[in-house]
């Protein structure tokens, strides 16, 4: 008798044991691939790998890739490396390769480095963008560009001009010294200074914060001590311009700022006044640039698009939508959301309630 209720007792465990198991996730959460490719629940799982944690432009990027996705039925993994370096988003890539996501869109911290990782998960039929940033033309299947590298670059340089009085020296404030969408307009912004209307301005620096807020801060306050007569600095990086504006106004110092900023961020430094540091720049809105990059990746991996010049693509109710791809210049494609938009005193307040 004790025998045949120890057998019962040991079946039932075994049981147990077996629909625990069966019942797990994986360690991060994320939900298993299946064999037809989607998750366990039959979604299509999109990937995003963002450029670091803590950066306020990636988290509106994924707020508009998750929204885009979750509405085309899939499911959205974010992942946020700790820091903005190339290793730490290869370790990312390579995990969502183990997962089996059906794309992976990356903002790249470096462009060519990446590219082992990302050439593996094509050979594993993942299928692969990036936006904000881009990586080399082999490692990608379109570029899902916010705005024409010139048009930025024109953009920003022209706002150097008109806010340095068209003369003196100015600096600039990056982010990393790989990062492909900053250096492309920074070398677009130096061509352009090749101008004759440009010849009185005097570039003294490039300076790297690294899109970490302190070091931003440290190198503004080099930037100020270094060239007591700097007149302005523009930074092309939502981190670098926050952390610029908040020293320049908290010091009283009498250069200016212009760049590439988040308005719910930057509206306590814009203004016309001596006493705000930055008379205007310029972005684009990040939500609808991580929507452009979720509705790529469903469009690629519906087979809609292979990512060829002259394909095109829905984009749902975006405004310039459906989107045409274009030659990117550098072997690959790209897409390009819109122009630069301008925020200065007569719409900021406006626009720093949307993002």
């Amino acid at each position: 008798m004790k025998k045949r209720i120890f057998s019962v007792l040991l079946c039932m465990a075994m049981m147990a044991s077996l629909l625990v198991g069966c019942g797990s996730g994986s360690d991060d959460g994320d939900d298993a691939k299946s064999e037809d490719g989607g998750s366990d629940s039959g979604k299509k799982v999109y990937a995003m790998v963002a450029k670091q944690a803590g950066n306020p432009f990636m988290e509106k990027m994924a707020e508009g890739f998750t929204e885009v996705v979750e509405a085309a039925g899939g499911e959205a993994i974010i992942k946020y490396p700790e820091e903005g370096k190339a290793d730490h988003q290869i370790t990312a890539i390579q995990s969502l390769i183990s997962q089996g996501v059906d794309s992976i869109s990356v903002a790249a911290n470096d462009e060519n480095a990446l590219q082992p990782a990302l050439e593996d998960a094509m050979a594993e039929g993942i299928k692969v963008n990036c936006l904000d940033s881009k990586v080399n033309a082999d490692s990608r299947q379109l570029f899902v560009n916010q705005a024409g590298v010139d048009e930025i670059g024109q953009a920003l340089m022209d706002a150097v001009l008109d806010i340095s009085g068209g003369e003196g020296q100015w600096a600039i404030l990056s982010a990393t010294s790989q990062a492909t969408n900053q250096n492309a307009w920074i070398d677009s912004m130096k061509k352009i200074m090749e101008g004759d209307e440009y010849s009185k301005l005097e570039l003294v620096e490039v300076a790297y914060g690294d899109d970490e807020p302190q070091k931003s801060t440290d190198q503004t306050q080099a930037l100020l001590s270094k060239y007591p007569d700097l007149k302005v600095i523009c930074a092309p990086t939502t981190v670098g311009i926050m952390a610029a504006g908040k020293v320049l106004q908290d010091e009283g110092s009498a250069t200016k700022l212009t760049g590439l900023g988040l308005p719910s961020e930057m509206a306590a430094y814009i203004g016309d006044g001596d006493d705000s540091s930055c008379p205007y720049m310029f972005l684009w809105n990040p939500i609808d640039l991580g929507r452009l990059g979720a509705y790529s990746a469903i469009a690629l991996v519906n087979g809609d698009i292979e990512g060829a010049e002259g394909e095109s693509f829905d984009a749902g109710d975006m405004e310039n939508s459906p989107y045409t791809i274009t030659d990117a210049g550098d072997g690959g494609t790209e897409v390009i959301l819109g122009q630069p938009f301008k925020f200065d005193p007569s719409n900021i307040d406006e626009w720093k309630e949307v993002y």
